[in-house]
């Protein structure tokens, strides 16, 4: 049957919505995401298929630990799921290992396809190399090069398309229908689902009497998975969900109570940057999912560099988004045991320093302010002399008599300083204004 937008089947969505984790073959996705030639066979997905996921998944990877995290936040006892130190950086390889594992002998022989703003990439680059089996990677050119790189040296053939995560989806479905791959899909997979959700009965194992789980939220298979395992075993545990505030499609969908695509995304966060989520996982997180919240661009770098210092450890943005929630307070979790999963830990090692200068902005430890003094000399000498005498170390100076000013005689003067807190900066800032001076905080970096 064709594909018409205006002819989506609205009870058929409605019945998606209802039902708990399905298993419902996405075949020749329309452009228009109407989905109107999924297929009738629906599946209800049991706890068995995590168990047998596990078993598999055990022969080549290994379970990661659980780290307790004092200084996340102390009103809270924190605990870290580092998937960032799993195979490939990544918890993606869980799910891609298991859906290529279950292929028939037929299907590893055409070989698959996939498509991902990295991670997932590697995932499958990976789990269809050491089975032997050809594997065709759609990327973004916007996904990080190291994450491309990386795709290509685990055995897989790179194909980069213009745009965002849904942009490759669409081409990575165009040559699957050409050249018969199988389409290893991101996170609206059964298979990839119950591979994600292995960490759910790792961290139940690890931490028995756990009061609220935290998780990166993208397309939504890593929560789907997660959710549903928590929610059968432990009903009680809470589970929420984490998105990026640039792109927020499952909390859209779920405040509409239907799947929605955004316009557009943009985050740091490039392994959650999605514009629409799953079907599957859409149901799942309305069933399974106690909330979802937002974290900005501020919190994800702060929390980046938070995990740097005080963990020795390297995430990227949407494995930080979990540590950023549980920082700023985002749930209502005082006095509970509660995990974040740091989903994965292949930043651009590129952006790394002006993620840690926004983190470092946004924890009060880097500031830069401008002033506009009178063009004489030793006015810039009083300025250093005065935050001198505050503790704070200067560590840029820019000196301007270009900028329009209100006064010809005057220039503007614009520092950078390392301080200790957003207390120290305000009181540098009063030291100034006592002198006569007027600064103010330039946001460059936030």
């Amino acid at each position: 049957m064709g594909c018409n937008k205006n002819n989506c089947n609205f009870a058929r969505s409605a019945a998606l919505a209802k039902a708990s984790v399905l298993d419902v073959a996405h075949e020749k996705c329309c452009p228009h995401r109407c989905h109107s030639n999924i297929k009738p066979f629906i599946r209800m997905l049991q706890l068995d298929d995590f168990y047998h996921a596990r078993s598999v998944l055990r022969q080549v990877l290994r379970p990661t630990a659980l780290v307790q995290a004092r200084k996340i936040n102390p009103e809270m006892e924190v605990y870290l799921k580092p998937e960032c130190l799993q195979r490939t950086g990544s918890f993606k390889v869980r799910g891609a290992y298991y859906k290529i594992s279950q292929l028939s002998d037929a299907e590893k022989a055409k070989g698959v396809i996939a498509c991902s703003a990295g991670n997932h990439a590697q995932g499958v680059a990976l789990a269809a190399t050491s089975m032997g089996v050809k594997s065709l990677i759609c990327l973004p050119e916007s996904a990080p090069i190291s994450k491309i790189e990386a795709t290509r040296r685990l055995g897989a053939e790179v194909c980069l398309v213009p745009g965002v995560y849904d942009d490759a989806y669409q081409k990575a479905l165009q040559l699957r229908d050409e050249y018969g791959y199988t389409f290893v899909h991101p996170f609206d997979d059964a298979h990839v689902i119950a591979g994600q959700g292995t960490i759910g009965l790792e961290l139940i194992e690890q931490l028995p009497d756990v009061d609220a789980v935290i998780v990166p939220v993208g397309g939504g298979g890593l929560i789907a998975g997660i959710a549903f395992v928590i929610k059968q075993l432990r009903p009680h545990v809470k589970v929420y969900g984490v998105q990026a505030e640039g792109a927020p499609c499952m909390l859209k969908s779920i405040e509409t109570h239907h799947v929605i695509a955004l316009d557009s995304v943009s985050t740091i966060a490039d392994g959650i940057a999605v514009k629409v989520p799953g079907r599957l996982t859409f149901s799942t997180c309305q069933q399974y999912v106690d909330g979802i919240i937002t974290v900005s661009e501020d919190e994800i770098c702060a929390a980046i560099l938070q995990l740097i210092e005080a963990e020795k450890m390297i995430a990227e943005g949407a494995g930080a988004t979990t540590v950023a929630a549980a920082m700023f307070n985002k749930v209502p979790l005082k006095g509970k045991k509660v995990v974040c999963v740091v989903s994965g830990g292949n930043i651009d090692v590129t952006i790394l320093n002006r993620v840690i200068n926004r983190g470092l902005a946004k924890s009060g430890r880097l500031c830069t302010i401008d002033l506009e003094l009178d063009d004489q000399p030793g006015k810039l000498v009083e300025v250093c002399g005065v935050v001198a005498q505050q503790g704070a170390n200067i560590t840029s100076v820019h000196h301007d008599r270009s900028t329009n000013r209100k006064k010809v005689n005057t220039c503007v003067l614009r520092l950078t300083m390392e301080t200790k807190n957003q207390t120290h900066i305000d009181n540098i800032l009063q030291a100034l204004r006592e002198k006569g001076f007027e600064p103010y905080v330039n946001s460059h970096l936030k």
